[in-house]
């Protein structure tokens, strides 16, 4: 979600070396953003596309046969749905709330290969969902996306120690983690947060610098690779790991 577009299509292309196609909606207010000729991320202006406006943020969305059931799933159990079920693009989403109130997207309607990829630097390696109880989480979010159905046998759900991790298509493609503490401060909430693939990690962020962004957390080795947290210069927060590494891998 961005505010000025255009802006966001300079500041990523300058730092990912994306290049942008437009979408199936208003001229100019939805974009794709490709890497290596693959799609691997969405830009839009959701005053234009949805009638509010919402923080600049990158969002999960996660895939599902029908929207407005999934939609209900949430009500069900406990989330809100904030937007939607409506039209977009070339299928139908909903913007949602989890009961702990992280924010993600569901998505209805195609879904090309390259995005499933998550190969190659300047793809999402991975999300990461941080929250006050990994476990309820994933109770929420297995039973709103049907992961024990089994149309949904590509989905595998580890519980690790303090932490839950999901496979798909073979790979470790998100990690839900407990600890976090009620806060007032709006920083400190459940939030999904998006990994993209950099190999060159320290040399990203100076770009980013470059661009007009921030450094949040300057590049630094963990035991999942070198990693850095960054702000756009509207403020939307993301993430740098090296490679496709930085996601654990449980088999």
């Amino acid at each position: 979600m961005a505010r000025d577009i255009q802006a966001a299509q300079d500041f990523y292309g300058a730092v990912f070396g994306w290049e942008f196609r437009p979408g199936g909606l208003e001229q100019g207010s939805y974009v794709v953003a490709y890497a290596g000729g693959a799609p691997v991320a969405g830009l839009v202006e959701s005053d234009r596309t949805m009638g509010v406006r919402l923080p600049v943020a990158w969002t999960a969305y996660f895939a599902a046969d029908s929207a407005d059931e999934a939609a209900s799933r949430v009500r069900e159990r406990g989330g809100t749905v904030a937007v939607g079920p409506l039209s977009f693009d070339n299928g139908r989403m909903a913007w949602a709330a989890d009961p702990f109130d992280a924010t993600f997207c569901i998505w209805e309607g195609p879904v090309e290969t390259g995005w499933q990829a998550g190969l190659g630097s300047g793809a999402v390696a991975w999300l990461e969902l941080h929250t006050r109880d990994p476990f309820a989480s994933a109770l929420f979010y297995g039973g709103v996306f049907a992961w024990d159905s089994p149309s949904a046998d590509v989905i595998d759900v580890h519980y690790e120690h303090d932490r839950v991790m999901l496979r798909a298509w073979g790979r470790t493609v998100a990690g839900m983690y407990g600890g976090l503490k009620p806060s007032p401060d709006p920083a400190i909430r459940p939030k999904w947060h998006v990994h993209f693939c950099r190999d060159d990690v320290d040399d990203a962020v100076a770009r980013v610098g470059a661009a007009g962004g921030s450094v949040v957390t300057a590049p630094h080795d963990t035991p999942l690779g070198r990693v850095a947290t960054l702000r756009d210069p509207e403020g939307g927060l993301f993430h740098l790991s090296a490679g496709e590494s930085s996601a654990p891998d449980t088999s």
